[in-house]
C-alpha cells in the first residue's frame, strides 16, 4: 500500500484555498515545503500536483496555464527531493 499526498497548486483550490497558488517564488518554496512535510512527517509515498481545480463550479484551465502552475513546483520538488511526483491532470 502507497499513499499518495496531494498537492494543489490552482487558485480555487477546495482543500487548501489556493495556498500555494503563485508563480511567485515565496508559494512556490510554500508548496515545496508542503511537499517535503508530507513525505517526511505524514509518510507519504507520492506526491501528486494538480494545476486544475475539479470542484463544482470550477472552469477549465488550458494546458498551458497547467504546466505555468505546476512546473515550476515539480523541478523544485525533484532538486531537492527524490519521492516520485504523479500530475493530476485531464489533459495527457
Amino acid at each position: 500500500t502507497l499513499i499518495m499526498g496531494i498537492l494543489n497548486v490552482t487558485p480555487d483550490s477546495f482543500s487548501d484555498g489556493g495556498q500555494y497558488y503563485s508563480k511567485e517564488e515565496g508559494n512556490i518554496k510554500k508548496a515545496v515545503e508542503e511537499a517535503l512535510y508530507m513525505v517526511n512527517e505524514c509518510d507519504v509515498d507520492v506526491i501528486d500536483v494538480g494545476g486544475e481545480s475539479t470542484r463544482p463550479g470550477s472552469k477549465e484551465v488550458a494546458v498551458e496555464e497547467e504546466m505555468k502552475r505546476v512546473l515550476p513546483v515539480i523541478e523544485e520538488i525533484r532538486r531537492v527531493s527524490d519521492v516520485p511526483i504523479s500530475i493530476d491532470t485531464r489533459h495527457s
